[in-house]
C-alpha cells in the first residue's frame, strides 16, 4: 500500500495529475491513455474515498463502465456502501455535466453500473461470530451483490491468528457456495493454505476471482489450471515488480481481469495519491503493452473487450436463485 497523503486537494474535473515533486506545489496534468474499448475495475472501496460520487463520475468520463464495490460488515465503514450508493451515483451524474468534455470524442457521459461484494476481510478475521455470519447473509440477499469477498488469507501483516484466518476463510467459502455466489479472494504470502482451503472446501460453481495478483510466474500456474480469474491493479504497473507481469502471460484472455483496490495501490506514474476506479484504464494501457506487445488497434480492443465481458460475466448476473428464494424473501 502507498502512503496516501491527506493534503491532497481535490480536483473536480477529468483530469489525472502527478503529485508534486519534493517542496513543489504544481499538480501536473497527465494526458490519459485512449483505450479502444470499456474497461471494469472489479476490486474498489468506494467507502474508503474522499469522495465516492466524484470518482465514480471521473470513472465514467473515462469509459470505466463497471465497478465491484467491497464491502466488509466488520469494517469501520461497512453500512455506507449499502445506504449512500445510490446518493453516489445520483451525484456523479451532477459532476460528470460540469466536466470538460474535450476527452470525451466517444461521448462516454454515465456513471459505471456498480455492484457490491460482501465478505470479512482475514484482517479482522479475529472479529467473526455468528452475529457476522447472520449480517453477511442478510446482506447477500440484497440484489446489488454479486459476489463474496475479499475474504482469503493474509500472512503479511496477521493481525488476526492465522488459524481463526483459516476457519473463517473457510465458512466464508461455504456460504458462497450455498449462496451460489463467486468468490473474490484476498491471498497474501499465505497460498499453500489458501489453495490447499479451496481444494478442500470446493472451488466456488460461480467462479473464484484471484485479487491483486502480486506474486510470480509460477504460482499463477495452478491457480489458472483450477480455472481461476485474476486481476491486476496498480502494482502490476510498479517498476520493480516484473514478476507479476510475467505471470500475467500465462492467464488465459478469458480469466483476465483488471481492479484499483481503491483507494490503494495507485499505477505509476500517480503513486502516492489516492487510486480511484479511473486509474484502471492505465494498468489497462500497460497490461496491453506486457500481454500482447506490438499489437494492433484491433487486436489491442478485442483483448479489451475480452476483459470487460470476462468481468460483467462474473459480477454482473442476475440475482442467484438463493438471493431471489424464501430466506432472502423473508430476510429483506
Amino acid at each position: 500500500m502507498d502512503d496516501i497523503s491527506n493534503e491532497e486537494p481535490e480536483f473536480i474535473d477529468e483530469y489525472f495529475r502527478k503529485k508534486p515533486k519534493k517542496h513543489g506545489r504544481e499538480w501536473k496534468v497527465v494526458d490519459a491513455p485512449y483505450l479502444f474499448a470499456p474497461v471494469a475495475d472489479t476490486h474498489a472501496h468506494l467507502d474508503m474515498l474522499r469522495n465516492p460520487a466524484l470518482a465514480l463520475a471521473r470513472a465514467g468520463v473515462h469509459n470505466v463502465q463497471f465497478v465491484e464495490a467491497m464491502v466488509d460488515p466488520l469494517g469501520s465503514e461497512g453500512e455506507i456502501t449499502f445506504s449512500d450508493l445510490d446518493g453516489w451515483i445520483q451525484q456523479a451524474q451532477l459532476y460528470i455535466r460540469q466536466m470538460s468534455t474535450r476527452i470525451c470524442g466517444q461521448g462516454w457521459h454515465s456513471v459505471p453500473r456498480v455492484r457490491i461484494s460482501v465478505g470479512v476481510h482475514p484482517h479482522v478475521a479475529k472479529d467473526w461470530c455468528s452475529a457476522a455470519r447472520a449480517n453477511i447473509l442478510t446482506k447477500l440477499c440484497d440484489k446489488r451483490v454479486s459476489a463474496v469477498g475479499e475474504i482469503g488469507l493474509d500472512y503479511h501483516y496477521d493481525y488476526s491468528p492465522r488459524d481463526v484466518q483459516r476457519s473463517v476463510f473457510a465458512e466464508q467459502v461455504q456460504i458462497a457456495n450455498e449462496a451460489h455466489l463467486p468468490v473474490i479472494l484476498h491471498v497474501r504470502e499465505a497460498f499453500d493454505d489458501a489453495y490447499s482451503i479451496m481444494q478442500e472446501i470446493g472451488w466456488a460453481s460461480a467462479g473464484t476471482l484471484l485479487h491483486c495478483y502480486t506474486s510470480d510466474a509460477q504460482e499463477i500456474v495452478r491457480w489458472v489450471e483450477a480455472g481461476c480469474y485474476v486481476a491486476f491493479g496498480g502494482a502490476f504497473t510498479f517498476k520493480k515488480l516484473d514478476q507479476i507481469r510475467q505471470a500475467a502471460k500465462l492467464v488465459p484472455s478469458d480469466k483476465l481481469l483488471l481492479e484499483t483496490d481503491a483507494p490503494f495501490m495507485t499505477p505509476e506514474p500517480f503513486r502516492g495519491i489516492e487510486c480511484e476506479p479511473a486509474h484502471t484504464i492505465w494498468t489497462a494501457e500497460r497490461v496491453m503493452e506486457e500481454v500482447i506487445p506490438n499489437s494492433t488497434d484491433v487486436q489491442r480492443r478485442e483483448l479489451l473487450e475480452r476483459i470487460f465481458e470476462n468481468s460483467t460475466d462474473l459480477l454482473d448476473r442476475e440475482p442467484t436463485e438463493w438471493q431471489r428464494g424464501s430466506i432472502c424473501t423473508a430476510q429483506l
